[in-house]
């Protein structure tokens, strides 16, 4: 093509002589038509993979339900064993007095050698009062006293429910033996008998 449009310009403006047609006609006899080349690319490979190989989604597993144990309208539930719940505040307070002995403090066969009333103290005052009270005693080498507590609205007074919790505390270990409430000739239920140590040596 590029070879035609040259011939046709030369004939067209000039006048080829033979020597230069000779030449021409070598040229073009070695000329051949350009072919591009395409470098192919090959499409990449795709994996195949099978729905078998592939990893399974984790579900977690629901737990199943506990059996349910049958039961008769009006049958009492049975309690569960182990460790159970419970609201009530444990109470601390010093060991009984010895049976025999509590008789004959009762009976004034065992002197009751020194007495305390916390009538009308606050709960503070009264603590302060009692602890100070039994060291006393002890230091005195006695061996029972008598503490009025008081038995307050519906027998539930302060004082007779924290008495024997102040009692039972580790600094007075050494020294209260026991407590019991008193015979009523001494008080009853708004009493207590307190049982002191002897003191060693």
């Amino acid at each position: 093509m590029v070879v035609g449009f040259l011939l046709g310009c030369g004939m067209a403006r000039y006048k080829l002589k033979a020597e230069d047609t000779r030449l021409w006609a070598l040229v073009t006899a070695t000329v051949r038509p350009h072919k591009a080349s395409r470098v192919e690319t090959p499409p990449p490979e795709i994996e195949t993979v099978h729905v078998a190989d592939m990893p399974k989604p984790m579900v977690a597993e629901k737990p199943k339900p506990l059996p349910l144990t049958p039961f008769a309208i009006g049958q009492a539930i049975k309690p569960q064993t182990g460790y159970k719940l419970s609201f009530d505040s444990p109470k601390f307070e010093p060991d009984p007095i010895e049976p025999r002995r509590k008789r004959r403090l009762s009976r004034e066969r065992d002197p009751i050698e020194a007495r305390l009333d916390l009538h009308g103290l606050n709960s503070i005052a009264a603590e302060a009062r009692l602890k100070a009270f039994v060291q006393q005693a002890y230091a005195n080498d006695y061996r029972a006293v008598l503490v009025i507590t008081g038995k307050g609205m519906a027998e539930n007074g302060i004082l007779k429910r924290n008495a024997p919790e102040w009692l039972a505390d580790p600094a007075l270990s050494h020294i209260v033996a026991g407590i019991s409430q008193a015979h009523a000739r001494h008080g009853g239920s708004g009493a207590l008998y307190v049982a002191l140590k002897r003191r060693a040596g």
